[in-house]
């Protein structure tokens, strides 16, 4: 009698080791998980300023660029007057 309960004992003891191995793995992995979700939130914070730059930055080129027509125009407009002079 007493050799089964010590048996028995020993197959919970083995089950519960077993437990705490797998259970380490699963921590080891969620470790793994909320480092990657960490890295991933900077990479999308990067990302998102990059995107908001680069926005900033056309709608200056487009200005820039409009600017650039209005002064042609302008230019040209000059050109033929100094042309209907002569």
């Amino acid at each position: 009698m007493e050799g089964k309960i010590l048996d028995l004992l020993n197959k919970l003891v083995d089950g519960q080791n077993e437990i705490n191995v797998r259970l380490d793995r699963i921590e080891n992995k969620l470790d793994s998980v909320i480092e990657q979700t960490a890295y991933l939130t900077e990479f999308r914070t990067e990302v998102k300023d990059f995107r908001n730059e680069a926005i900033n930055q056309f709608e200056e080129i487009k200005d820039n660029l409009n600017n650039v027509e209005v002064i042609t125009a302008s230019n040209w407009r000059d050109i033929a007057k100094l042309k209907a002079v002569k």
